[in-house]
Parts: structure tokens; C-alpha cells; sequence
């Protein structure tokens, strides 16, 4: 469904958490209070609970705070904003990943940010839907042009992505998160996050890359049915029900800018280290899936150009570029 001015206003009203009144809201509106019960009983398809209450009104289950330019920007710092273009935040969204890819084959500059409250086809690893409830977490694109050595020069990139990253949540003072290779967050065996790049470009030349990240604050369990695999999210891992969004977001982009932008000149060299000492998966029995084929062994870390090691059973150490890594927790 698509956002309509007036419920997007609903919301930013009912985004306190607080009871609101059918008459107040239809007052604030304009509109009859038919059509204020109307545009809330909407929002469940955003993912959104509310209650109503006769002689109260209306509240959200759980208050928000969406994303604006301003909220954003008040926590950029100096690097940061001399290395974006523009910041875009879009109420819906197909992905946002898809739409800045889109937005390269038109020429668009480096330092494009895309931000969405809701996606409709977010986009995970090998084609997986990205769980995307409205105004709840984290989605987040930036799009940026590397001048050489096309795609195998940055190769390496989604693992110093994942260091900003937990760079990032740590400024919050939020710990026991690690990296899961190639390009996940991880907390206590569990999926908090995902990152997805996607280049296009000439073999050895400039190449363009789509860096996207999807980062859990609050998902609702009606939300996550679909969802295959061990999730959390930064709720249940600070005990919070209401996380900073907008600082959380400029923190992100403060860490990840720097990060995408010298990563041509610095490589994944500088990263290799501090990427080791969050990896969640080093000394631990997993299966690496490579297509349909699936290679039993212990993973024995990261190589000096990012690339898995995994034992087999003969003890024969095996380097790995890309495949997909499961591990069971009860088998530890």
C-alpha cells in the first residue's frame, strides 16, 4: 500500500506512543473521524500496531521516531557531510538498494544516501526478502564510484563495511555484537543485521557499488514469521523500547563514509585485524554452501585478503572468496 500525506501525518501524531482522539486527530486532519479510523486501520499493513481505547482514542503499540533530514544531520560530522551528496528518506520503497542502483545508471554522484521507513521488496543475500516493517530499523543504502580495478579490487569491502558497523554500535555503547563472514551482524548466535553490496561496472576499470544495510532495532514477532533463521534485534539486546534512530543512523553513515571512501587507496589490509577480533565464527563446526554443495568443516578464520578458512575433516585448510556459512549453536 502506499503511504497517503494524511496518514503519514497520523503518524508523526501517534509517534509519541500516546493516546490521541478520534475528534483531535479528525480536527488536526481536516477529515471525519470515519476517515481517521480508516487511515489507522491501515497501518497494520506497515507493520504497525495500535490500540483504540472508547474515551481515550488512539496510540501506537510502540512509540517511533522516524527519520528526518534534520534529525540526521544534527549528529553528522564534519568528514561525514563532506563526503555525502545528498541524503534522500523515503517514506516507501521498493528497496533501497535497487532504487540507488537505478540512480547509478543515471549518472548519479558518489555519496548518494538513501534512507526508507518501509520497504516492499527489500532486498537480502542470494534474492531473500529483507523484512522491512515500517519505522522501526534501520535501512540504508549508499551509492559510490570506484575509479580502478573494477569489482575484484573491492572485493573485500563488505568486511571493513561490517567493522563501520560495529564501530558504530559500539558508540552507542552497544556490545556483545560480532561479524559473522562475509557479511552479517551477529548477537549471540543470532542475525542482528545484513550487508548487501551490489557493483556494476567494466571488468578492470571504474566499477560503481550499491552498499546496503539492513540493521534490526525493533521487529515485531507478527513481522518476523517469515524469517528462516535466529534474529534479534537491538531491542531485545539492550533491553530498550526506544533507540535513538536518527543518532543511530548519522553514527552509521559517520563510521561507514570514511570507511567506502578510502577503501580504494587503503584495502581490506587495514580492516583485517579488528574484523578477526569481532568473528563470531573462528574455532566453530559449520557447513559452508556453495550453490547446492555443501563442505563440512571448522572455521579457522580469515586469510590476509578476507577470504574464509574452513578445515575439512583431513585437516586440509581451505580458502573460500564467497558460499554461505551455517552453524548450529546447540552443537557447541
Amino acid at each position: 500500500m502506499l503511504i497517503s500525506d494524511k496518514q503519514k501525518k497520523i503518524l508523526e501524531l501517534l509517534a509519541d506512543g500516546e493516546f490521541h482522539s478520534g475528534t483531535e486527530l479528525a480536527r488536526l486532519l481536516n477529515v471525519s473521524r470515519s476517515a481517521v479510523w480508516k487511515h489507522i486501520a491501515g497501518l497494520a499493513d506497515l507493520g504497525l500496531q495500535h490500540s483504540a481505547v472508547q474515551g481515550k482514542g488512539y496510540r501506537l503499540d510502540r512509540a517511533l521516531e522516524l527519520l528526518t533530514h534534520s534529525g540526521i544531520e544534527r549528529y553528522l560530522d564534519n568528514q561525514a557531510r563532506a563526503l555525502m551528496s545528498s541524503m534522500e528518506i523515503h517514506d516507501q520503497i521498493h528497496s533501497t538498494n535497487s532504487y540507488l542502483m537505478e540512480q547509478g545508471r543515471n549518472n548519479a554522484p558518489a555519496g548518494l544516501i538513501c534512507f526508507a521507513e518501509h520497504q516492499t521488496a527489500g532486498k537480502g543475500r542470494r534474492g531473500r526478502q529483507w523484512i522491512s516493517p515500517f519505522g522501526s530499523n534501520i535501512y540504508l543504502s549508499i551509492l559510490w564510484r570506484f575509479q580502478q580495478g573494477g569489482p575484484a579490487a573491492i572485493s573485500g569491502l563488505s568486511l571493513a563495511v561490517g567493522v563501520a558497523v560495529i564501530r558504530a554500535l559500539k558508540q552507542h555503547h552497544i556490545e556483545a555484537i560480532g561479524l559473522k563472514w562475509p557479511n552479517d551482524i551477529y548477537s549471540q548466535d543470532k542475525k542482528l543485521g545484513g550487508i548487501l553490496i551490489e557493483v556494476s561496472g567494466e571488468t578492470d576499470g571504474p566499477c560503481t557499488a550499491v552498499i546496503g544495510l539492513g540493521l534490526n532495532l525493533f521487529l515485531p514477532e507478527s513481522e518476523a514469521e517469515s524469517i528462516t533463521q535466529a534474529w534479534t534485534d537491538l531491542g531485545k539486546i539492550t533491553g530498550q523500547t526506544t533507540l535513538p534512530r536518527n543518532n543511530l543512523a548519522a553514527t552509521l553513515l559517520n563510521q561507514l563514509l570514511p570507511v567506502i571512501a578510502g577503501f580504494e587507496s587503503l584495502g581490506i589490509t587495514a580492516y583485517i585485524d579488528e574484523w578477526r577480533s569481532y568473528d563470531c565464527l573462528k574455532g566453530r563446526s559449520a557447513n559452508l554452501y556453495i550453490g547446492e554443495h555443501a563442505l563440512e568443516g571448522i572455521v579457522e578464520g580469515i586469510d590476509e585478503s578476507g577470504l574464509l578458512l574452513l578445515k575439512h575433516p583431513n585437516g586440509r585448510i581451505q580458502a573460500f572468496a564467497s558460499g554461505e556459512v551455517s552453524f548450529n549453536p546447540t552443537a557447541l
